[in-house]
């Protein structure tokens, strides 16, 4: 679900300085406050469902030619993807990029080496809303990869018995 919230400018110019201050986008810190004091669990499937919209919005923007929005979209599912991993796995709360830099080792230990070629190529997407470099077909290929972390990580997260709602994100039966 996407939701345009009307704020006004210094509230906006805040948010944008508190969360570049600790290395995110506006939409991850959001998602940072948002599931402040929940449960690593809960905290956790929400960053996923979190991670799974934002790449609904990459896709949004792709279509309409918007590829330093989508970049960052891509961008942010991948963290919050590699977030919900440390929430679910570690009960840790992962709060700058050097974190996300460090802990998506650990999601390679148990994933693959694949990860970190797809956080990088993540990270490339992250610098594009920056610097508007890369190609559709770069941000295509990215969306793509993030996709596959993203599905895979929610696997890998799986509440026990919960068969039902992976095999839902994965649009196969239980």
């Amino acid at each position: 679900m996407v939701v345009q919230v009307a704020v006004p400018d210094v509230v906006c110019r805040e948010l944008l300085r508190r969360a570049e201050g600790r290395g995110m986008s506006i939409s991850e810190y959001l998602a940072e406050i948002a599931v402040e004091g929940l449960d690593p669990l809960d905290a956790a499937l929400s960053y996923i469902e979190g991670a799974k919209d934002l790449l609904r919005q990459a896709r949004i923007e792709l279509e309409r030619g918007d590829l330093r929005q989508a970049s960052e979209k891509v961008w942010g599912a991948c963290a919050l993807a590699i977030k919900a991993h440390a929430l679910r796995r570690r009960g840790r709360r992962i709060e700058s990029h050097a974190e996300l830099w460090a802990y998506k080792n650990e999601v390679a230990r148990e994933l693959g080496d694949w990860v970190r070629a797809v956080f990088r190529q993540a990270d490339s997407m992250h610098k594009n809303f920056y610097e508007n470099l890369a190609t559709r077909e770069d941000v295509e290929d990215a969306l793509q990869e993030v996709e596959k972390l993203v599905k895979a990580v929610d696997e890998a997260l799986a509440p026990e018995g919960d068969s039902k709602r992976v095999a839902e994100a994965s649009g196969g039966k239980p």
